[in-house]
């Protein structure tokens, strides 16, 4: 397991964020359609993210609360199957399906979507990642801290749920 520390804002400002993150030199992964399929668990989130740079199952526990926040990760990457998908579909369940275009870049430790969401819109997020215990939380505060500041988010554009709970609350 690993632990991020991260943060998700909703923005009208897409490009202008993307520009001022440019200033700071990031590697850029590309632009990945990624489809998530959420199941049903009991305890936490899990996803199948399926996409041309990132593929992966996903469990997650995080509190929902705006702002920078914990999350505890386990992540199994893999290749492509459908039968994965079909496996998790028939003993879970699926809770909902989240569609987005997003664009990933790197620096260092630190990792930033530039998302547009289906049905949800457009949102910014970090996450400030420690793989194998090296960096320590308060790093990875400090660094969503920063850039929350660069991008000049405020207490308000933050948002404390996951697109799939947005989603399953827009669709209720």
């Amino acid at each position: 397991m690993h632990i991020n520390f991260e943060f998700k804002a909703r923005t009208t400002r897409l490009l202008e964020l993307e520009e001022r993150l440019q200033t700071h030199q990031p590697l850029f992964k590309g632009l990945d359609h990624q489809i998530d399929t959420y199941f049903n668990v009991l305890h936490g989130r899990m996803k199948l993210r399926e996409g041309a740079i990132e593929n992966a199952l996903i469990h997650y526990q995080r509190q929902n609360v705006a702002g920078a926040k914990q999350s505890d990760v386990l992540l199994y990457e893999h290749q492509p199957q459908p039968s994965l998908k079909h496996v998790l579909t028939a003993a879970l369940g699926v809770k909902v399906v989240v569609d987005k275009q997003r664009k990933i870049y790197f620096i260092d430790n630190v990792k930033f979507h530039f998302d547009e969401v289906k049905e949800l819109g457009t949102f910014v997020e970090v996450e400030a990642i420690d793989s194998d215990g090296s960096i320590g939380i308060e790093k990875l505060q400090e660094q969503c801290r920063y850039y929350g500041q660069l991008f000049e988010l405020t207490e308000n554009d933050y948002v404390a749920e996951s697109y799939s709970d947005l989603l399953m609350n827009k669709l209720a």
